[in-house]
């Protein structure tokens, strides 16, 4: 199964990061190039293990997920329960960790499995996937560090009102 991987180093401690990227609603798409539109499912109203999410891709594929892991602070991952139908099945998870000296600083890694499908047409898909995947995840965790500097985006993700500047 292909995997692609993106990471960064964002300038706040491994609380604030882990928080910035489980943020929701119009603070989420203020950084979060990826989405239309999210929203929990099944009555829930935040994330744990378990938990399923609908996702609408801004080119309007739309996902449901679900968490297979909820670790605050230090990783997340899901897996597609229902897809686009040119994924036969995709995972990814995200992991952070501080920077060694530098407890201020995060380093964030994301990673993605997926395959395509029809089976037949996989080999090719799954290379395209690839190439698409990763430029799309690059694009995302480098909005994801710019949110990791936003003020609306920060207050937030501390569960604080931004201050006026």
């Amino acid at each position: 199964m292909p995997l692609v991987e993106a990471s960064v180093e964002v300038p706040v401690d491994i609380a604030t990061a882990f928080a910035v990227s489980q943020t929701t609603g119009d603070v989420r798409k203020r950084w979060d190039p990826f989405i239309r539109r999210q929203r929990f499912l099944d009555g829930a109203t935040e994330p744990a293990k378990g938990v399923r999410t609908l996702t609408v891709h801004r080119a309007g594929f739309r996902m449901v997920s679900e968490y297979v892991s909820y670790q605050p602070p230090t990783n997340v991952g899901m897996r597609m329960v229902e897809g686009s139908w040119f994924f036969a099945k995709m995972g990814g998870g995200w992991r952070f960790t501080p920077v060694e000296g530098h407890p201020d600083r995060t380093l964030a890694v994301w990673r993605y499995n997926f395959g395509c499908r029809p089976s037949w047409l996989a080999p090719l898909a799954d290379r395209i996937g690839t190439v698409v995947l990763r430029r799309e995840i690059r694009r995302r965790i480098a909005h994801y560090a710019r949110g990791c500097s936003d003020p609306v985006v920060l207050a937030a993700a501390r569960g604080a009102a931004p201050s006026e500047s």
